[in-house]
């Protein structure tokens, strides 16, 4: 209640008020009604004025409000205009990134297909690398194959030959040493037989020989001996040697020597040198039936080097041209066509070839079938030596026939040797100057007679023997005994032969086969 009391005063008090008001604004109006009435005037235009103006104002501001409106919608709009841009743009990013993802994934997988593609190329080029190779190979089988069955061929022919070429000399040595048994006989003819025989058997031996030293080329066992050797020497010797049996045939012999014998010392192997001489001229011979066979060299001098050019030349049956290349190969004759039939095991030539290239030179040859032939072959000329010079050539010449007699004929002799044949040959030969001959079938009874017989001085030592052989029962005799000459007797004519018996203990060695006069030039080495 009493706030509504206090109400009621305030209205009351503000009513006076406003009365009171109401009559100073009633009195002002009255004083100064004139200047109320143009100020209302006045305040009417100003408000009808301002009517208009707050009109305009009042369009404006919704104008205002309207563009504030279309801004807030375009705002709005461009807010999602933006977000659907920014939207876009990570969806582009997304895109991108994946596109970025899918061109690394992608240049990868290039970079796996072109290693994979090189790979391809890799094992395409090695498989036709290998094919190649496997056609390659094949066609060396091929051509292996070819060969065997040609070297088959060759072999069976060289056996069916070889059989041929040692069953003739068998057979001259065998019946003409019947023959020689056969009573009534004059010297003429028993000396006729025995020449025979010896002949026979010296062609048998060059077929050994020849059989040998093929095996020793193409095992890689033959041995290069470079000494002193007057050319000269040799081919007057060959010339010699030869003549008769060329010209008995009605051939012309000629030689043609390119040095003075005081430039023909050269540095060689003589023996190899010698040996393909007689190989070229012993063909020569066995293939002209007329003509002229000549021998000869001429020195060759290039810028850096000289070398001697040795040439056979024949006028003989010459070679076909398909084939002159074929000659030089092992078991094969000349006379490959077979048109007539020649002695010979068909290995001179490939020995000769060997033997050429082992002393640093080559060989060929120039042959026209019906005309005749040429073989030359080359040798370094070289002529200086440490020593000096000594002609040597003396080694391969063969035998003169003049025995050489030691002159000591009281010797004690032991021959130790498993063959029977082979201890009558020596007994025979040494029969002449030996007081006392001893026989030993074994090297350890060869051993047991020495150490029974210490006054023994010479023993001719067989390597190949049972129960101990030459090597070592010469080895025994050495602990007991220092001064006896030991000789031994080899059959198996391989390198290393010579080391081998002088580091047994033996003093000398000869070769089987030999003779009489090398026999007795051996030992007169070590009793005069």
């Amino acid at each position: 209640m009493n706030i509504q009391n206090q109400t009621k005063k305030e209205l009351i008090r503000q009513l006076q008020e406003l009365l009171k008001e109401n009559k100073s604004l009633r009195l002002l109006v009255e004083t100064h009604s004139d200047k109320l009435i143009i100020a209302n005037t006045e305040i009417e235009f100003q408000d009808k004025e301002k009517d208009e103006y707050e009109t305009t104002l009042g369009i404006a501001n919704l104008q205002i409000r309207f563009q504030d409106e279309e801004k807030e919608k375009r705002a709005a709009e461009l807010g999602i205009a933006n977000k659907e841009l920014r939207f876009q743009n990570k969806e582009k990013q997304k895109r991108a990134d994946e596109l970025i993802i899918a061109n690394r994934e992608l240049l990868f997988q290039n970079k796996e297909k072109q290693k994979r593609a090189d790979e391809l190329i890799i094992a395409n080029r090695e498989l036709l690398f290998q094919n190649k190779e496997k056609q390659k190979r094949a066609d060396e089988l091929i051509i292996a194959k070819d060969h065997a069955e040609e070297s088959d061929k060759l072999k069976s022919a060289f056996l069916a030959n070889m059989s041929h070429e040692i069953r003739t000399p068998m057979n001259g040595i065998l019946g003409f040493a019947d023959l020689l048994k056969e009573p009534g006989l004059t010297g003429d003819e028993q000396q006729k037989y025995i020449t025979i025989i010896k002949k026979s058997g010296l062609r048998m031996l060059n077929i050994i020989n020849d059989i040998i030293n093929i095996s020793k080329i193409e095992s890689g066992l033959m041995e290069v001996n470079i000494q002193q050797a007057n050319i000269n020497k040799q081919i007057e010797f060959i010339y010699t040697f030869f003549k008769p049996q060329v010209e008995a045939k009605g051939i012309h012999f000629k030689i043609k020597k390119g040095l003075t014998n005081k430039e023909a010392f050269i540095k060689t192997d003589s023996e190899k040198l010698y040996s393909i001489l007689t190989n070229l001229v012993k063909n020569a011979i066995k293939y002209t039936n007329k003509g002229t066979i000549e021998l000869g060299y001429i020195l060759k001098r290039e810028k850096d080097s000289k070398e001697l050019e040795f040439q056979i030349k024949d006028t003989g049956i010459g070679i076909p041209k398909d084939r002159q290349k074929a000659i030089f190969k092992r078991f094969i004759q000349a006379d490959i066509a077979n048109k007539k039939a020649h002695q010979g095991a068909g290995l001179g030539l490939s020995i000769s070839r060997a033997y050429a290239e082992m002393l640093g030179g080559k060989i060929w040859m120039e042959s026209q079938e019906g005309k005749g032939s040429i073989f030359y072959f080359t040798l370094p000329y070289r002529t200086k030596f440490k020593d000096k010079l000594v002609d040597n050539n003396e080694d391969w010449f063969e035998d003169s026939g003049v025995t050489v007699e030691p002159e000591a004929s009281k010797l004690k002799v032991l021959i130790a040797d498993d063959d029977e044949i082979s201890r009558i040959l020596m007994s025979t030969i040494v029969k002449n100057h030996s007081a006392v001959i001893l026989k030993a079938v074994t090297g350890k009874e060869a051993v047991d007679i020495c150490r029974d017989n210490p006054d023994i001085d010479l023993i001719l030592m067989d390597i190949q023997m049972p129960d101990l052989n030459g090597y070592e029962a010469s080895r025994q005799i050495r602990k007991f005994n220092k001064d006896v000459i030991i000789i031994a007797q080899t059959g198996f004519a391989l390198n290393g032969d010579n080391e081998k018996v002088i580091k047994a203990g033996c003093n000398d060695y000869i070769s089987k086969p030999f003779n009489k006069v090398k026999l007795l030039a051996v030992i007169k080495k070590y009793f005069k």
